[in-house]
């Protein structure tokens, strides 16, 4: 790989260079003592980390002093390493080739298993874990395990409800950098992550692989008591509640329960009467965004939800539901008096009626 600036060749060839800081745990070899300090945290239990750091919003934990050390580097104003090309600044040497690589591209730690190539040897021995299923780091609140520390941080924040990913534009807090990322799009309007079978876009990727399951039919989360099966780890919880019959949003002005806060927001709409969402084509108000979406697709004619058999498209995700069912044959509401089974439950009530003029 030609690399053409003085100072990027010195750093480049420094990669080269013989590893001579063993851990002693595992025999991996590092370039720079301060890397290998770092190395033996992944060996260490997370209760065993006595040296926090006590910069603000931090409070990252080091199972050495001289691990601190190098981290406190990363708060400091005298960082002496700067990148040549962007002007990047690193708190010590074997920080600065590291980010070099973002330029060069260069990957230099290769997979044994699969040839899969890293620009850092921690980033190779995360990847490892993938191929022997080792997970050392494991939550003391409960019986999960996790390959990676970072993973098993925003894990116990579950448990210990941390949120310290504070949103500079409004009072939310976040339990990862991740989610506050996300978040920041929504106030910014950015939605990079676009469907490529119909015009919605997400501001996280998360979201686009959840309505992409409304294309493909997939449906991964499946009720351990039914048959029924989910397209999202949300509805699955929601139905969940239909076995054991938690309803666990109280009304606040009266004795109403509901399953779901979304029930339970429609419902305080009777106490208020409250309607914030307004259309812009018509006079109508609705309160709550999700039923003025919908409404604004009878004005635009917009069609988001395509059936991947056929390629009909619809205005909802519950029209495209009934539809998928006339190629599946699937027919979950089935007549108590007779032998009979349909595809939608308003087609069942008015065959009930039918039953009752019988009986009469």
């Amino acid at each position: 790989m030609a690399i053409s600036m003085n100072t990027e060749l010195k750093i480049h060839l420094t990669s080269h260079d013989r590893e001579i800081y063993h851990c002693h745990i595992c025999g991996q070899g590092f370039i720079s003592n301060s890397t290998l300090i770092i190395h033996m945290g992944t060996h260490t239990n997370p209760e065993d980390k006595p040296f926090i750091c006590s910069q603000a919003q931090c409070g990252n934990a080091f199972a050495q002093s001289e691990e601190l050390t190098i981290h406190l580097e990363t708060h400091s104003t005298e960082k002496l390493y700067q990148c040549s090309i962007c002007n990047q600044v690193c708190s010590c040497n074997s920080s600065l080739i590291i980010h070099m690589r973002t330029h060069s591209g260069e990957k230099p730690y290769l997979c044994s298993q699969c040839g899969k190539a890293f620009s850092t040897s921690s980033n190779l021995g995360h990847h490892m874990r993938k191929h022997t299923g080792e997970k050392p780091h494991k939550c003391s609140h409960c019986d999960k395990a996790f390959s990676n520390n970072y993973e098993l941080i925003n894990h116990v924040r579950i448990h210990t409800g941390e949120k310290p990913y504070q949103c500079s534009l409004c009072v939310k807090s976040f339990s990862t950098n991740y989610k506050l990322k996300s978040h920041l799009r929504r106030h910014a309007g950015d939605k990079p992550y676009q469907c490529s079978k119909c015009v919605q876009a997400f501001s996280d990727s998360a979201n686009l692989t959840s309505h992409m399951r409304i294309h493909t039919g997939e449906k991964p989360y499946q009720c351990r008591h039914c048959s029924k099966a989910f397209s999202q780890n949300s509805g699955l919880k929601k139905h969940m509640r239909t076995h054991t019959g938690e309803k666990p949003y109280q009304c606040s002005q009266c004795d109403q329960v509901f399953s779901t806060n979304s029930n339970l927001r429609c419902h305080m709409s009777i106490h208020t009467g409250e309607k914030p969402y307004k259309c812009i084509y018509c006079d109508k108000a609705f309160s709550h965004n999700g039923e003025l979406k919908r409404h604004l697709r009878i004005h635009t004619g917009e069609k988001p939800y395509l059936c991947n058999q056929c390629g009909k498209a619809f205005a909802r995700t519950g029209y495209l539901k009934y539809h998928l069912r006339t190629h599946t044959g699937e027919k979950p509401y089935p007549c108590k008096q007779c032998d009979k089974a349909f595809t939608v439950k308003a087609t069942l009530l008015s065959h009930l009626r039918k039953h009752e003029v019988e009986k009469t």
